[in-house]
């Protein structure tokens, strides 16, 4: 839509077309792989950035966020729940999309703040961004907003009523491992919220066991819980891998953790 990869075409109308097709294929894939290993689970992973309008009070900006909300998140989900992609521009019809999935996989990192700005008809005439004062990342990319991945869980057993969910992806940026454990502390306690309040959250994969290229920003974002040199391929463990290996080992957050690495100590889980 904005142009940010090869092969540089940009434009909404090109975008939605790309992800209808992508959506064909995927339902295409799933009834494939379905014939050949009918035990098989088979899902995708969606990207889930929850919205707020940022000024609720001004409508514009309610519109805009709802725009963005829907067309980031949901053109794959509607048409696997209903057949029917609902996009910005208009709804298509997929009906061997529906109900592709075997279990919801959630991809989450942030939440935007969304403002109407006539000055960005590129991106919908909205402008998402992260609030002044907000727990950012070394360049700003991700906000440590833990709360957002429990409304994330929520949307997800909403939308796809009984189907297991997993946390397919959940980390930060962060070369100095300065943030990261609280991040991770936190994000893995809404986590244990989620799971309290009886979401079905069956699996949680942090992003990622060690530095990775990202795409167009490539080595510029350190998302490892391990230290990659690209040239030696040597690895250095970071304390956070310290932190889940206890998380993992002892299957649960410890009153110590909460304390240490938490901005809400005062809860206990496990």
């Amino acid at each position: 839509m904005t142009g940010d990869f090869p092969a540089n075409s940009m434009g909404l109308k090109s975008a939605m077309l790309v992800l209808r097709n992508m959506c064909k294929a995927h339902a295409s894939a799933y009834r494939a792989i379905h014939e050949m290993q009918p035990e098989a689970h088979v899902g995708y992973a969606l990207h889930y950035r929850p919205m707020k309008p940022a000024r609720p009070w001004f409508f514009l900006d309610r519109i805009m966020a709802g725009i963005q909300y829907r067309g980031i998140n949901m053109a794959f989900p509607s048409a696997i729940a209903s057949g029917m992609m609902k996009t910005p521009i208009g709804n298509y019809k997929i009906p061997e999309a529906k109900n592709s999935q075997d279990f919801v996989g959630l991809n989450y990192y942030s939440v935007d703040t969304v403002k109407f700005d006539p000055t960005k008809p590129g991106q919908l005439f909205a402008r998402r961004y992260y609030p002044k004062g907000s727990d950012l990342s070394e360049s700003g990319f991700i906000a440590n907003e833990p709360e957002g991945l429990l409304d994330s869980i929520q949307w997800a057993a909403e939308t796809f009523p009984g189907i297991d969910i997993l946390i397919t992806e959940n980390g930060v940026e962060d070369s100095s491992d300065s943030l990261r454990p609280r991040y991770l502390v936190e994000h893995v306690y809404s986590v244990w919220k989620a799971v309290n309040a009886g979401f079905p959250v069956k699996a949680y994969y942090h992003w990622s066991l060690t530095d990775n290229f990202e795409w167009e920003r490539g080595w510029t974002q350190r998302f490892g819980l391990w230290h990659l040199d690209p040239l030696s391929q040597k690895r250095t463990k970071r304390h956070s891998a310290s932190i889940y290996e206890k998380i993992c080992k002892g299957n649960a957050i410890d009153k110590g953790l909460l304390k240490e690495y938490s901005r809400k100590p005062d809860v206990t889980c496990g």
